[in-house]
């Protein structure tokens, strides 16, 4: 183990988590830093082959990056998801790897409420109605750009009762929601009530996903699922994109199979031109900003600086 401050660092894609107002020296403090706002997959390897540690939120470290960094004994993921590490290659060639397994779920819970309230109120079109002069230009007191719903009595139902979604929970309970969820099995102390998948989204009127993404659930959000769901129904996803089929939610939302979906993330980031969601009606997208607070990211710095701190010291925290 190198001492204390000796370390060669690379900081692979700097920006997202600290666009300039938090601050690096705690990682400084160890050796000397290569700070790059972004990396693209193919420079990876010719900028962190001498790296001792890397940090990284979303820039790739496959087998090749691993085969050519001969020094690399640490990565440091500024997330709680960490497939974009070759984690199999990292055990081969000795290589600690290290999350943020909880940095987001207060932020993030409020982000699914933030979509659900505003398909509800509607808060965001009828201002931009009022910015262009339609209230001005209307011969009634009050006017709306579309039937408003109160949440009260309304069915939420929960696919994947962690941390989040067990956040999300308790913020329904305190708009007098009925609260439903699915997981892989029951959990017990559960705040909301477990029902099959079947149940959940034939009852649902809003459906929000909370669950990780893995290869059994990949695009299980599909045309069969969806045609399950209330002509009423709303879908949220603050979750991954690669959990819904994207294509048989845009011609679920053309042809009202559902009524909404509101989605904070996507399959492909940032999306391609030809996304069909980016034109889908009834549509509200947020570019993958749900966890980005300025609390949720002073959360995984001070995580990440810790979990290098404990590897200096011989005792590592967080690996995965």
């Amino acid at each position: 183990m190198k001492e204390k401050g000796k370390y060669k660092i690379v900081i692979a894609d700097g920006y997202t988590l600290n666009p300039g107002d938090l601050d690096w020296k705690g990682i400084g403090q160890y050796g000397d830093v290569a700070y790059y706002d972004r990396t693209p997959a193919a420079e990876m390897i010719a900028r962190c082959k001498d790296a001792d540690i890397i940090i990284t939120n979303k820039a790739p470290i496959d087998a090749g990056l691993f085969e050519q960094a001969e020094r690399l004994k640490l990565v440091l993921v500024t997330a709680t998801g960490y497939n974009i590490v070759d984690v199999a290659a990292a055990k081969r060639r000795g290589v600690t790897v290290c999350n943020v397994p909880d940095y987001g779920t207060a932020s993030v819970a409020q982000h699914t409420f933030a979509c659900i309230l505003e398909l509800a109120n509607l808060v965001g079109a009828n201002s931009q109605a009022v910015a262009s002069g339609e209230w001005v230009a209307s011969p009634d007191f009050a006017f709306s750009k579309g039937p408003l719903t109160e949440l009260q009595g309304k069915t939420l139902g929960i696919i994947g009762l962690g941390r989040i979604g067990s956040q999300v929970a308790r913020l329904a309970q305190a708009f007098d929601m009925r609260v439903l969820y699915h997981s892989r099995k029951p959990k017990p102390g559960a705040n909301a009530e477990y029902v099959p998948l079947t149940e959940l989204v034939t009852e649902s009127d809003i459906v929000s996903l909370h669950c990780p993404l893995t290869k059994e659930n990949t695009r299980f959000i599909n045309r069969s699922l969806l045609q399950q769901m209330k002509r009423s129904a709303w879908l949220i996803n603050t979750s991954r994109g690669a959990l819904i089929e994207e294509h048989d939610l845009a011609e679920a939302l053309k042809n009202g199979t559902i009524a909404h979906a509101a989605l904070d993330v996507l399959s492909v980031e940032p999306p391609t031109n030809d996304n069909p969601l980016l034109t889908a009606p009834n549509c509200l997208i947020t570019p993958h900003n749900a966890w980005l607070s300025l609390e949720a990211r002073t959360r995984i710095l001070r995580v990440t600086e810790s979990n290098l701190s404990h590897f200096v010291r011989n005792a590592p925290i967080n690996t995965v």
